[in-house]
């Protein structure tokens, strides 16, 4: 009897990674699933946060999709060792502070160890050539084989025929001629396969899931960087770039804002971290202050605040303060008028 063959799928949760496992698995191979864990994704957080995002379904796709498919996920925290990969890409960043390339290369290398501690034979992901400008070009296909260490046991079902034979099709441990030759950016062939195969519901095709290919997101954390006079974040601190308006008026402090209450239920959590005002004689945003400030500066950081609160009209606004000093204080300020607020100051 021929052994069963084994392979670990990187899940990311959208449609390319959930058909390139239900190929495989079609084929007979035992299929596992892995979910590396970066802290810059972008379901979870945002969705579950955001009024506006109130009818999107509050699920984790990469479970969803792994449930689909009826195999086991393992999720994995790379957040620590991440870190390197987004301050030094060998390759460089995309047109953010998205470092593609590297990432799929560092992705790719730790599900390589990870198969070679559970004798797993290959790996298989749902890159498709075209569709990524940065880590899916036929020039960079080769690249991240090499470089992640997988060599030809990387696997690339939805692109396989327009690739080199890999080890498991010349080893016949999947029939080359069952697998795709898919290429650039149309999700069209991707989404007909889909119905194929059954699946009528699945994470949008075209939507990105890293915070790091977002212009603005990018904006904020080369803000962050450019503060601390280096290359360096917290998880909290990438978390808190996700949610809220965030305003640098002067060079030592930034305001993050609430913009609606699901953002303020959020921000709540931080309110031992950071100094934080609330708006107390009209309804208002809760926000916080990152930087290290002056009684001036809270002063102009209140009447910001003061402008986003529905006293924005009042002559005067007051606000709690609190973590300046021992005890919460009460602060009146003027809100600051539109005309004022410097379009500069918003990331």
């Amino acid at each position: 009897m021929a052994t069963q063959r084994k392979a670990v799928a990187l899940i990311s949760g959208g449609l390319d990674s959930l058909l390139a496992a239900r190929v495989v698995k079609d084929q007979g191979v035992h299929v596992e699933g892995i979910n590396f864990y970066t802290g810059f994704c972008v379901e979870g957080h945002t969705h579950a946060i955001r009024k506006k995002d109130k009818n999107k379904q509050k699920r984790n796709n990469a479970l969803w999709s792994a449930e689909r498919l009826g195999i086991k996920l393992h999720i994995i925290d790379i957040v620590e060792e991440y870190k390197d990969v987004v301050y030094n890409p060998r390759h460089g960043y995309g047109a953010n502070l998205n470092p593609c390339l590297d990432c799929k290369i560092f992705m790719v290398s730790k599900a390589r160890e990870w198969a070679a501690r559970r004798d797993f034979d290959f790996i298989i992901t749902g890159e498709v050539i075209g569709q990524r400008p940065m880590s899916q070009r036929k020039d960079t296909m080769p690249v991240v084989s090499r470089e992640s260490g997988a060599d030809d046991r990387l696997l690339r079902p939805l692109c396989a025929r327009n690739l080199p034979e890999t080890l498991p099709e010349r080893e016949g441990w999947v029939d080359r001629k069952r697998l795709f030759g898919f290429s650039g950016r149309t999700r069209k062939p991707q989404m007909a396969l889909a119905r194929e195969l059954g699946f009528e519901d699945y994470a949008q095709p075209a939507g990105g899931c890293c915070f790091l290919t977002d212009k603005e997101y990018s904006v904020k954390l080369q803000d962050l960087w450019s503060s601390r006079g280096e290359k360096r974040y917290e998880l909290d601190d990438i978390m808190l770039l996700k949610v809220g308006r965030h305003l640098r008026p002067r060079p030592n402090f930034k305001i993050i804002i609430a913009r609606e209450e699901g953002e303020g239920k959020f921000l709540q959590g931080y309110r031992k971290q950071y100094i934080s005002l609330k708006t107390v004689s009209h309804g208002g945003p809760l926000a916080l202050i990152d930087g290290e400030v002056d009684a001036a500066d809270i002063e102009l950081a209140a009447r910001l605040v003061a402008r986003y609160s529905q006293g924005r009209d009042a002559e005067q606004v007051e606000l709690e303060v609190s973590g300046h000093s021992a005890d919460p204080s009460s602060l009146t300020v003027k809100p600051m008028p539109a005309r004022e607020v410097d379009p500069e100051w918003h990331l």
